[in-house]
């Protein structure tokens, strides 16, 4: 049998009638596996946004990858490291007084954040490694795996990295590295995602013409949707939500007064409360506007359920995300509403994905 995408890939090698059934058991295997991944990756985003807006992420002051495993399990063990965070400046600024109760609190959060990427690594490797020894993973999918799991070794080091720049000379931590955190935590998924919709079965897609025509705009709807992911980044880093909680107006304008300010000027899109917040706001209506075009474009090109399904996706998820940042933002940041904010980052970015792999087609299938 031979197997190729609408879109127009090269058909792969005919498989042994034999053959045919474990080698779609192996990847619909693979692919429910790497759909737990990003299910924990989206987990892992929300309990990191409860960290961040909790002001959580400093309570642990030290790295143990294999050690902090283990949490405190004695009074004594709870001292010392309350000891520990007393000596960094947020508790002087911020925490200056408050109880070993209340430290319990901001330190099971970002124990939590921590631990569950640990169990995200164990979860990760430990199948990848089954699969491997099992001849499960076709040869060419065994470097996009490997080049996954340095992908969650690198994101481990730059939590830490995160973490580490505000314990010495700041109450909290960098803004541009807790974006960067986030941002690649969301390339993680749409990277795995990516491989687990191409790995479904043969089915109907778009066409070579429908793909050329449509593929431009969906890739500009992705790169705008990691642009406000990094965006949204800085305005959690910045605490730029808990502004200017008013919509549609921002400091009772339009277009507010004061956004550079600052000097040199491109300060003003990375540090400047104002100007963090007013970007978020402007990416966000220009991403209502381009899911809108690729809606249109999509129905003007094709019209045909296999495109169609994953361009309404995009549209009723870029509504329900604008719903609830706009609700997050005129209630002042209530943590449940900032966590659903959050989730649908990632609901869009995964409508996103699927769109593209809607136009490329699944990967075919090689002897």
């Amino acid at each position: 049998m031979s197997v190729s995408s609408t879109t127009g890939a090269t058909a792969g090698s005919a498989l042994p009638s034999g053959e045919n059934d474990r080698f779609w058991r192996n990847r619909a295997l693979i692919r429910w596996w790497l759909y737990g991944i990003c299910l924990l990756v989206l987990a892992m985003v929300v309990v990191g946004g409860a960290t961040r807006l909790t002001e959580s992420g400093l309570s642990i002051t030290e790295w143990k990858p294999i050690h902090g495993a283990i949490p405190p399990l004695s009074v004594t063990e709870w001292e010392e490291e309350f000891a520990k965070y007393r000596e960094i400046p947020q508790y002087e600024v911020v925490n200056k007084g408050m109880s070993l109760e209340e430290f319990k609190v901001i330190f099971w959060w970002e124990w939590g954040h921590r631990l569950l990427g640990r169990f995200i690594g164990i979860a990760f490797f430990i199948p990848m490694a089954v699969f491997w020894v099992q001849g499960r993973i076709e040869p060419w999918l065994k470097p996009s795996l490997v080049f996954g799991l340095v992908l969650g070794g690198l994101q481990g080091a730059l939590g830490w990295y995160m973490v580490a720049s505000g314990l010495v000379d700041r109450i909290d931590v960098s803004q541009y590295r807790l974006a960067a955190h986030l941002t690649l935590a969301c390339v993680i998924f749409a990277y795995l995602f990516w491989i687990a919709r191409r790995l479904t079965p043969p089915k109907a897609s778009a066409t070579s013409e429908e793909a050329a025509g449509l593929s431009g705009i969906g890739k500009l709807f992705l790169a705008l949707v990691f642009l406000q992911i990094f965006m949204g980044g800085l305005v959690a880093g910045l605490n730029a939500g808990f502004t200017f909680n008013t919509w549609p107006l921002m400091d009772g304008q339009i277009v507010p007064g004061g956004l550079l300010v600052m000097s040199p000027a491109w300060a003003n899109f990375f540090e400047n409360v104002m100007t963090v917040q007013f970007q978020h706001r402007m990416t966000a209506y220009l991403l209502v506007i381009v899911a809108l075009w690729l809606l249109i474009r999509s129905k003007k090109l094709s019209g045909r359920k296999p495109v169609m399904m994953p361009a309404r996706h995009i549209v009723g998820f870029v509504a329900l995300q604008v719903f609830f940042g706009i609700t997050t933002l005129v209630m002042f940041v209530p943590l449940h509403l900032a966590l659903w904010h959050q989730a649908f980052a990632v609901f869009v970015l995964a409508a996103a994905v699927d769109y593209l792999v809607a136009l490329k087609g699944p990967y075919p299938v090689r002897g």
